[in-house]
């Protein structure tokens, strides 16, 4: 069931846009492990450190993955954290990033508008300024609880992270 689920569920996000078709071509270029797994309720999908992504079976069941845009959306989520690497993957900005990509290509895959906290989330500019990442921190943590876990993430990537607050103290 699940390499057959796996081919299907790939079609299936290939076939949803071209952002699925290149999240598929990294998938298969990178042998890269897809599947479901349970994880706390405020997650849809994640990404692990060995370069495989995953569904939240807690949302999704290999059938009702094969008809969600939304499933698709967050594959498309996922392998963008990959593509990012793990320095971006894990920040602020790289959440950043990858929302807005699910959420451009969710739009698009279904013509519909999203609801207004992911519009808003969506119209953020994609940049390095504190108070914009703060604040989409914040629209996140609303969007997906407290328990989605973007409080314990740098606003940069770790290595810029660092500078920044080194560079502070020395001013």
């Amino acid at each position: 069931m699940t390499s057959e689920w796996r081919e299907k569920f790939l079609e299936a996000v290939a076939g949803s846009s071209s952002e699925g078709r290149e999240a598929v071509a990294y998938i298969r270029a990178h042998k890269t492990n897809i599947g479901m797994r349970h994880a706390r309720k405020s997650v849809g999908a994640f990404w692990t450190p060995t370069k495989a992504a995953y569904l939240n079976s807690a949302h999704y069941t290999h059938e009702s993955s094969l008809l969600s845009p939304n499933a698709w959306a967050l594959l498309i989520h996922e392998v963008r954290h990959l593509q990012q690497g793990w320095l971006t993957a894990l920040s602020i900005y790289g959440e950043l990033d990858a929302w807005q990509y699910q959420l451009r290509v969710l739009k698009k895959i279904t013509g519909k508008n999203l609801v207004p906290l992911q519009e808003e989330i969506l119209s953020l500019p994609l940049n390095m300024e504190r108070k914009n990442l703060q604040y989409a921190r914040q629209l996140m943590t609303q969007f997906a609880g407290k328990s989605y876990g973007a409080n314990w993430l740098p606003l940069y990537p770790i290595h810029k992270e660092i500078k920044y607050w080194l560079a502070r103290r020395n001013n």
